[in-house]
C-alpha cells in the first residue's frame, strides 16, 4: 500500500521537510529585527536602560574594565560606556533616517520622473544620476560636509545626497518595468489619463522594491555617518555618537579594548541586521 493509500486511510497528511510553523520560523529575521527594535527603544527611552550619565565621568574611574556596575567598562575620562552607547543610539539612527528620508524622497521623485517621461527628458536625468554615481561616495561626502559645515545633520545631509543616485536607478529601472506590463497598456487603452495610470497602477507597483531597499540604505547610511564622525567630520564631542566612540577609544586599544569594541560591535550589528531586513522583504527569503 502506498504512503497515499496510508494517509487516506488513517486521516493523515504527509508532513513534508520544512512545512511546519517550526521550520518557518527564521532565526536571522527573528535576531535582526530584536536587534532593531533595541536600537530604536534605545533612541527614544534610553533612560530606560541605563541611569548613568553619557558626559559626565565619575573621578578615579578611568578606563574601568567590563565589570559589575560598568557592564561595557568606562573610558579615559571615568564615563559609563554601555551608557554612551545608549544614549548615542538617538544621534546616529536620527542621523541615519534624515539621510535615507532625504536619499528616497528626492532619488525616488528623480527617478519615477525619468521612468514616466521617457526619451530626452529620461536620458538627461540619468545622465546626472550618472555623474553622481562615479563621484566615490565618500569623497562626495566630505565634500558637501566641507561646504556645509560639520555635525550630524549635515553629516546626514551628504550622506543622503550620495544616495540619491541608487534609490533613482532603482525607482527608474521598476517604472519602466510596470510600465511596458499589460495592466498597464491596457488601463491606458481604456482611456486612463497619464497622471490616473500613474498614480493607480505604476507607483503602488513600483515602490515596494525601492522601500526594501531603503532598509538597506539604513545601515549603509549608519556606517556612513559613523564613518565620518570616526574621521572626525561629523558630530563633534562629548556627544556620544557611535563613530566618535570609536575615534575616542583608538588611542587606547592596546590598554583599553572595550573603547573601540564595543561601540564597533554595536554598528556591525545594526548594519547586519537592516541588511538581513532589506534582504527578506525584497524577495531574498533564505
Amino acid at each position: 500500500m502506498s504512503l497515499v493509500d496510508l494517509n487516506s486511510i488513517t486521516g493523515t497528511r504527509h508532513r513534508r521537510p520544512g512545512s511546519g510553523w517550526y521550520q518557518r520560523l527564521n532565526p536571522g529575521l527573528t535576531l535582526a529585527w530584536a536587534v532593531m527594535i533595541l536600537v530604536i527603544l534605545w533612541a527614544l527611552v534610553p533612560g530606560w536602560f541605563t541611569d548613568w550619565s553619557s558626559t559626565e565621568g565619575v573621578a578615579g574611574a578611568q578606563r574601568l574594565a567590563p565589570q559589575a556596575g560598568h557592564w561595557l567598562g568606562t573610558d579615559q575620562l571615568g564615563r559609563d560606556v554601555y551608557a554612551r552607547i545608549v544614549w548615542g543610539a538617538s544621534h546616529s539612527l536620527s542621523g541615519a533616517l534624515v539621510a535615507v528620508a532625504l536619499g528616497l524622497t528626492v532619488g525616488t521623485l528623480l527617478g519615477v520622473t525619468a521612468g514616466s517621461l521617457g526619451g530626452r527628458s529620461e536620458g538627461v536625468m540619468m545622465r546626472l544620476v550618472d555623474v553622481l554615481l562615479a563621484i566615490p561616495g565618500l569623497l562626495l561626502s566630505l565634500s558637501i560636509i566641507i561646504l556645509l559645515g560639520f555635525g550630524t545633520v549635515n553629516a546626514a545631509i551628504a550622506v543622503g545626497i550620495t544616495s540619491v543616485a541608487n534609490f533613482a536607478r532603482l525607482a527608474r529601472s521598476e517604472v519602466v518595468r510596470v510600465r511596458h506590463s499589460e495592466y498597464v497598456e491596457a488601463a491606458r487603452g481604456s482611456g486612463g489619463t497619464f497622471i490616473a495610470v500613474l498614480w493607480r497602477h505604476i507607483l503602488p507597483n513600483s515602490l515596494t522594491p525601492v522601500l526594501a531597499f531603503s532598509a538597506l540604505q539604513f545601515g549603509s547610511a549608519i556606517l556612513a555617518i559613523s564613518t565620518l564622525s570616526f574621521l572626525g567630520y561629523g558630530t563633534p564631542p562629548p556627544t556620544p555618537e557611535w563613530g566618535l566612540l570609536i575615534a575616542e577609544g583608538r588611542n587606547y586599544i592596546s590598554t583599553a579594548w572595550w573603547l573601540t569594541t564595543f561601540p564597533g560591535v554595536i554598528v556591525v550589528a545594526v548594519v547586519l541586521a537592516a541588511n538581513r531586513i532589506s534582504h527578506h522583504y525584497s524577495g531574498g527569503r533564505r
